[in-house]
């Protein structure tokens, strides 16, 4: 099961680029699994939940012409992505709340 996560921001850097460099990102739960080479775009990362009731991952992009986010949270067999995508957007809030216009969450 897949989920898009959507987040609509203003002008400005990177926010997959302060997600990926955030020194307190594993304090919320999270762990870059693996992320863009330098020169390649667009930018990418994918990060893992390293809570232990937590299952799946999140394929982040971000696109600088629209100022949009786009997260993927990807899980497998019987797992649930409602307790990744809410830890997600509240470290999103938590963090950029100041950089956020809108956040949808699309289930496909």
């Amino acid at each position: 099961m897949q989920t898009l996560v959507q987040v609509i921001c203003t002008k400005g850097p990177s926010l997959r680029d302060a997600i990926v460099n955030d020194p307190k990102l594993e304090v919320s739960g999270f762990a870059v699994q693996k992320k863009q080479k330098p020169g390649r775009a667009p930018g990418w990362a994918t990060l893992h939940s390293i809570e232990p009731d937590r299952r799946g991952a999140l394929k982040i992009e971000w696109d600088a012409q629209t100022r949009v986010l786009l997260c993927r949270v990807v899980n497998r067999g019987k797992g649930r992505p409602h307790k990744v995508v809410g830890d997600f957007v509240d470290y999103v809030l938590a963090k950029f709340r100041h950089r956020i216009e809108a956040i949808n969450v699309l289930p496909r």
